[in-house]
């Protein structure tokens, strides 16, 4: 297990690397929800990229690291707790029953983020992805009820796969700490040229005589 645990991080920081060349800083208007995920990650202090580093930048390689936690608590459940398995397939049963599900299949730089920008009142939409998500939740029918005892097993196996989450989290810390240096380096080759250069071209914005401001 943490023979395999090391080498899916490392897999994991090498896919983010590969992908790093090719972000570039958001032409839309930003966002202003707290992506829980991102905000006061250890993971992310874990990596050195904490300061002054673009969310998109943060969040690819967040939701690597979440993604082997998941991982790491689906093989555990699976072995070792019956009654929360059995509802977590049911609820992949009735999930599956959605027609459409907008947040399933995104590149990690993306899942996790909310669906739609921030709605603007002088340009309404018509409808919103998210919209269309809760819509088709709405027709999917709720679980049977649980017995008292069966609610029981199932917070304590809760408890348990929490435990296992935060053991793995806790331990992809510590590895990651081992690729600060390589994660350091190349966001300082291809994520802060990119910062500097927007930076300078808002600089002139702001000087231009015709600007507003």
């Amino acid at each position: 297990m943490e023979r395999s645990l090391e080498t899916s991080v490392s897999q994991a920081v090498d896919a983010w690397l590969r992908w790093l060349p090719r972000w570039h800083p958001a032409a839309h208007r930003g966002r202003t929800r707290i992506c829980r995920r991102c905000i006061g990650s250890p993971i992310l202090r874990a990596a050195g990229l904490v300061d002054d580093v673009p969310h998109q930048v943060q969040h690819g390689l967040a939701t690597r690291m979440k993604a082997l936690v998941d991982h790491a608590v689906a093989e555990y459940t699976e072995r070792n707790l019956p009654v929360l398995r059995a509802e977590l397939r049911a609820a992949d049963l009735r999930e599956a029953q959605r027609s459409y599900r907008p947040g399933e299949g995104l590149d990690p730089e993306f899942d996790g983020l909310q669906l739609d920008p921030d709605p603007d009142p002088e340009q309404p939409y018509l409808f919103t992805l998210a919209e269309l998500g809760e819509s088709q939740a709405r027709t999917v029918p709720p679980p049977p009820p649980l017995s008292d005892d069966a609610k029981e097993a199932l917070r304590t196996e809760i408890a348990l796969a929490d435990q296992c989450a935060n053991e793995t989290g806790r331990r992809i810390c510590e590895l990651l700490v081992g690729h600060r240096l390589a994660i350091h380096d190349a966001v300082e080759r291809y994520v802060e040229p990119q910062v500097t250069a927007l930076l300078d071209d808002l600089a002139l914005e702001l000087d231009s005589p015709t600007s507003p401001w």
